[in-house]
């Protein structure tokens, strides 16, 4: 048995539809804004890392260094 489709009922499937696609977007939104929040998190905590690794590195070349002196290589 076939419906009939009563232009309200239309109007009332585009207006779901709308809303649907509504609550998408924001959804997208509102994830696009916490990706970017996480993002500069990490960014902080890598460049805290790489300062520390970078110091370690400067501390290993310049204590081998004078382990090098010491040993007269």
């Amino acid at each position: 048995m076939e419906k009939n489709i009563t232009i309200d009922d239309l109007a009332i499937m585009v207006q779901k539809g709308f809303n649907d696609m509504t609550e998408k977007m924001v959804t997208k939104i509102e994830m696009e804004k916490g990706f970017k929040e996480v993002n500069k998190r990490l960014e902080k905590i890598e460049n805290i890392v790489s300062s520390d690794y970078k110091k370690r590195i400067e501390k290993l070349e310049s204590d081998f260094k004078e382990l090098k002196q010491a040993l007269a290589l």
